[in-house]
């Protein structure tokens, strides 16, 4: 994904490339100095590449590489070169914030020992956002081999330095084709609408039953409490997206093997809508409930409560949501069938009624993709 121009640091820590082929980087100059006599682009590059090998400290329980680790990554990537993009021009400083996240697929699992290819490329922009499409290539370094392992769109807001409740303008990018840009609108517009339709769920709580049922809702529901601490968050003292959504994951992980008792990894996330800024010093909550079950699939609802606790009399907020989707494996590492969720509750059963809409209507879009065209 990224352009000739742009090479990736050595394995080790997560580092951003630098512009290195005088040619790429005479043709990016070109480019901008084209666009920039119609007075609407940038000159930073519109595409990164980082990398990292994978510790195992990175590894789940079933010994591959844990998938809250891999959306650290992607939501680190899109951090850097969406604040770099917001950045370009002159004008106030800003950082960019994590405001959405389409929907992820986890395509192949990553091994303890690969190195995470992390590109990062700057696809569309509106008046106040910035989208970055992301893919994650695992590399075998004893035998080069490279397969992809996730692919996934995320939305940035830049906040004010000075004030980070001010959402400030984003710097226009140019397209090589008109279609990219009403392609990116399109998009834009539809995110828009489904995270306005999250709202109405967020004074959903998940309370805690005494002696439930196996395979019900209560039983296998959980719950992780985390101070935010100064590693959760940026310089500007605001929790990073991927540490949030690396609870998450933990959290949806929990309830999954509760539910079915064996091994299980993440299969995709649907969108993850951040509906308002994490402070340090806050107690967040995070809780998870499964919602729906298939033959092999788990649906899992994630809600993230914050309390900021200390001075500040601000009362708890909804502060981000999700559906996580997991599956079973055997020890070998093979599909298991899942045990099916009994909803009991009205509650319960319109969420899975909902739950069971989302699957029936991924399942069709991917069978769609899968037919051959004429």
């Amino acid at each position: 994904m990224a352009p000739p121009g742009l090479i990736h640091s050595a394995p080790g820590p997560l580092d951003t490339c630098v512009p290195l082929s005088p040619a790429g980087a005479a043709a990016a100059s070109t480019a901008a100095s084209a666009a920039s006599m119609s007075g609407s682009v940038t000159e930073t590059p519109s595409a990164i590449q980082i990398c990292r090998i994978m510790r195992p400290d990175d590894a789940n329980v079933a010994g591959n590489v844990h998938g809250g680790t891999i959306l650290k990554m992607i939501e680190e990537a899109g951090a850097i070169i969406s604040t770099r993009h917001c950045n370009s021009q002159r004008g106030e400083r800003c950082v960019a914030a994590l405001a959405r996240v389409e929907r992820t697929d986890f395509l192949s699992p990553m091994c303890i020992g690969e190195v995470a290819h992390v590109s990062a490329e700057i696809t569309y922009t509106s008046k106040h956002s910035v989208e970055v499409q992301v893919n994650v290539m695992s590399e075998n370094i004893l035998t080069g081999a490279k397969k992809l392992t996730n692919k996934a769109t995320l939305w940035y807001v830049p906040l004010s330095l000075k004030n980070v409740d001010k959402v400030l303008e984003v710097p226009p990018v140019v397209y090589s084709r008109q279609e990219q840009e009403e392609e990116g609108r399109k998009r834009y517009e539809a995110q828009k609408l489904e995270r306005m339709g999250t709202k109405w769920r967020n004074g959903d709580v998940v309370q805690p039953v005494l002696n439930p049922e196996p395979n019900t809702v209560s039983y296998s529901q959980s719950s992780l409490i985390h101070l935010v601490g100064p590693s959760d968050c940026t310089l500007h003292g605001f929790v990073h997206g991927g540490v949030t959504m690396k609870l998450m994951d933990e959290v949806a992980g929990i309830v999954a093997a509760r539910h079915c008792k064996t091994n299980i990894v993440t299969a995709s996330v649907d969108a993850i809508n951040f509906h308002d800024k994490i402070r340090k010093g806050c107690v967040i909550t995070i809780s998870g409930r499964m919602t729906f079950t298939s033959n092999k699939s788990m649906e899992i609802e994630v809600l993230v409560d914050a309390d900021p606790v200390v001075g500040s009399s601000q009362k708890r907020y909804r502060a981000a949501s999700a559906f996580f989707t997991y599956v079973s494996l055997s020890q070998e590492g093979r599909p298991l069938p899942v045990p099916q969720l009994v909803p009991e509750t009205e509650d319960e059963k319109k969420r899975f009624e909902e739950g069971k809409g989302r699957y029936l209507q991924m399942k069709a879009k991917r069978q769609g993709q899968a037919e051959p065209q004429p």
